[in-house]
């Protein structure tokens, strides 16, 4: 079974189930297998655990 995970900002849950649903008809459709078979995790970061260039996100302005 193929795993898609993504890490990226915290999302309200119609945002989750629009991410979840999309990446999985694209995959199924790319990969040739069923819906079904296409897991996805979503990983939330607080901007204060992810650094840029040298600087927290949430320092950046």
């Amino acid at each position: 079974m193929p795993v898609i995970t993504i890490d990226g900002p915290y999302l309200n849950k119609a945002q989750k189930q629009e991410l979840v649903e999309k990446l999985t008809e694209t995959a199924s459709s790319i990969i040739n297998l069923p819906e079904e078979a296409i897991i996805v995790l979503i990983r939330e970061v607080d901007h204060d655990n992810v650094g840029v260039g040298g600087m927290l996100l949430s320092d950046r302005s």
